[in-house]
């Protein structure tokens, strides 16, 4: 662990404007300052209010009318209203558009690097925004969906009459491999890969945090990839991104 958070975060504000690339994979520890309840974890909302099992694909594909009422349940525990994004997101918008970082990977669904003005974006596992009719792909805003999905009617269904599904890896789904490669593509042209508010537990995704050639954690909670970190920082992210942004501006 690295216990000079303020000296580790300028060595990282060295690299980034030395370097030839970076970029930046997130999980829920960016959004939970937002008010998005993390999924894992003591407080997580799979151990406190829902079962995962329930938003199996399977069971989508078994049961979509019940399905679709526990999902408007979940819709509502996880986007609270007035959910906006926080000084992380605005940071990491920040690092892009100085240069010095090529784009971001996330964990999310919540949609909030979008709404912070990320322009290189990787959603590995969607977006709880939209919807995506699961006969003929089509996808469209996923509110009014929510909404009706009550249970009072059939599943909501496209003109094609397909079901919509959320546009989310579902437990039991793999992540898309065109998506998750051009993840890859990014990490692996990046000097620096910045894992930020992510325990790195969850795979495919983890594995990004391995493939570039210096690796930074900035997290509340050791990961598994701490002990390999050139930097392992236990921070707030918060106040550590937008702190490596005053850092970068000063280099530059």
């Amino acid at each position: 662990m690295t216990t000079d958070v303020d000296a580790a975060l300028a060595a990282v504000a060295d690299a980034l404007v030395d370097g030839s690339g970076a970029m930046a994979l997130t999980g829920a520890g960016v959004s939970t300052a937002s008010g998005v309840p993390s999924f894992r974890g003591e407080d997580g909302i799979w151990e406190t209010q829902f079962d995962p099992n329930d938003f199996h694909y399977s069971r989508f594909l078994r049961d979509p009318e019940g399905f679709w009422v526990d999902r408007r349940r979940l819709q509502d525990a996880m986007f609270p209203e007035g959910v906006e994004p926080n000084a992380a997101h605005h940071a990491l918008v920040a690092l892009e558009e100085r240069g010095v970082l090529d784009g971001v990977a996330t964990q999310n669904t919540d949609g909030l690097h979008r709404a912070a003005g990320q322009e290189t974006l990787v959603e590995l596992h969607g977006n709880a925004a939209r919807v995506a009719c699961h006969a003929c792909g089509k996808t469209r805003d996923a509110a009014p969906i929510v909404e009706h999905a009550d249970g009072d009617d059939s599943p909501p269904r496209c003109g094609c009459s397909g079901v919509y599904k959320p546009d989310v890896v579902l437990f039991g789904e793999n992540l898309d491999p065109d998506v998750l490669a051009r993840a890859e593509d990014l990490a692996m042209a990046s000097d620096t890969v910045l894992a930020v508010g992510t325990s790195l537990q969850v795979n495919p995704a983890a594995s990004l945090a391995g493939l570039g050639s210096r690796l930074v954690v900035v997290n509340f909670d050791e990961t598994p990839y701490s002990d390999r970190a050139d930097h392992d920082l236990r921070a707030d992210v918060t106040t550590a991104l937008p702190r490596l942004v005053d850092l970068v501006d000063e280099r530059l």
